[in-house]
């Protein structure tokens, strides 16, 4: 049980002291991997990015994705019954929403580029693994040296899952019986826009 999410970044770091100083990036998805790749990146010494991408659902049920897409690459999982227009308009439509949140988050700034560098992706916990997964996807189009996953808690399905796709999986906890990433935290109120703000500007 973590007291809250800057906690479980302290002794998630502890896991990832090697990559102190080192070519690497810590990069957070929003909103709760935000204080836990905060707290990992100040403890190493590393900077700090929030990694956005977002889910392309199928045209007959949203909840189904059928890909991803990031402001500069995508996936797709080829659908007999998906037709490229719907996915280009899908892109269009979910990268617009990504760049509102960038300018929310970083304003202009130009993310890091991740070619040649060791790459950690935090989140807060993972359930099934099928959002973290589709960001490995588009992280490895971007050649970076290594993917790191790293998160206080997963069940051991997602771990299972990921491993096919991350160079390395670090998990603080992995139970038999898995309710939820909420389960595992004392505190663990909904991360605000203001707040992932404030993190990014304190990196």
């Amino acid at each position: 049980m973590f007291g809250n999410r800057i906690e479980a970044g302290k002794l998630l770091a502890k896991k990832l002291e090697k990559f102190k100083n080192t070519n690497t990036i810590i990069l957070g998805i929003p909103r709760g991997g935000i204080p836990v790749a905060y707290s990992v990146a100040k403890e190493l010494s590393l900077p700090l990015e929030v990694i956005l991408t977002k889910k392309i659902g199928h045209p007959l049920n949203k909840e189904y994705a059928i890909g991803a897409t990031s402001l500069k690459d995508y996936i797709i999982t080829p659908h007999e019954d998906v037709t490229d227009e719907y996915i280009q308009r899908e892109i269009a439509a979910v990268r617009s929403n990504l760049k509102e949140m960038q300018y929310k988050y970083t304003g202009n700034g130009a993310p890091l580029q991740l070619k040649g560098k060791t790459v950690v992706v935090i989140d807060d916990g993972i359930a099934t693994g099928n959002t973290i997964l589709e960001t490995i996807l588009i992280i490895k189009k971007s050649c970076p040296l290594k993917i790191i996953v790293a998160v206080p808690v997963a069940s051991r399905s997602s771990i299972k899952k990921l491993s096919k796709e991350a160079t390395k999986i670090i998990v603080l906890e992995s139970p038999e019986e898995f309710y939820g990433v909420g389960s595992f935290y004392e505190s663990f109120d909904q991360v605000t826009d203001e707040e992932v703000i404030e993190f990014l500007k304190n990196r």
